[in-house]
């Protein structure tokens, strides 16, 4: 238990009393309590195994690499299409989370043991992600945006690309794509 986190708990919310039950089984385990993006979160070594968070209809479990998790209840769900390795528990209740006590264990044990075994998981390529036509076109007037692009780091490609691609209509799309030149030149990801 890392003192320093404690507040995350006392503090009024909605599920509260669901939080200090998940963070009793979570630090049955051997994993690290910490407070990243504001929220608790289990470490093995510098390796985020599991972090805790709620919303406004349920409070939920995210396990970094819940895709190869074995999961033989069905209990951890793909946030978005686009999430790619990271698996929620979802919670309603705490008896949500007691009767499901034993399965989440399991799941945890089977996350730490993965770890130490140094599994990883097969994320897509960029490569693989839809380039929009609208920023194909820009790409071809502009050449060191093509340049630039390529230098990003893979995530920032990605959150680009899903962004640009969020778009239902060509203007919205050709809208973003113009909007972030400029970012994209300066090296900057979506968010920076």
């Amino acid at each position: 238990m890392n003192n320093t986190v404690n507040w995350y708990f006392t503090k009024s919310s909605k599920w509260q009393e669901a939080f200090v039950l998940l963070r009793e089984i979570v630090l049955v385990t051997e994993l690290q309590e910490d407070l990243k993006w504001g929220h608790p979160c289990y470490s093995l070594g510098k390796a985020n195994v599991v972090l805790m968070h709620g919303f406004k209809d349920y409070c939920a479990l995210l396990f970094m690499k819940g895709l190869i998790l074995k999961d033989p209840k069905s209990l951890l769900i793909q946030q978005t299409e686009n999430v790619q390795a990271a698996r929620q528990i979802r919670f309603k209740s705490v008896k949500d989370i007691e009767k499901n006590k034993a399965a989440i264990i399991a799941i945890l044990k089977d996350a730490i043991a993965k770890e130490k075994a140094g599994v990883k998981v097969e994320l897509k390529k960029t490569t693989e992600y839809k380039m929009p036509q609208e920023f194909i076109d820009i790409l071809k007037q502009i050449p060191e945006l093509e340049v630039a692009f390529k230098a990003l780091t893979p995530g920032r490609q990605r959150g680009y690309l899903l962004f640009f691609n969020a778009a239902k209509q060509s203007s919205t799309r050709s809208s973003r794509v113009e909007k972030y030149i400029q970012a994209i030149l300066d090296g900057k990801g979506l968010n920076d």
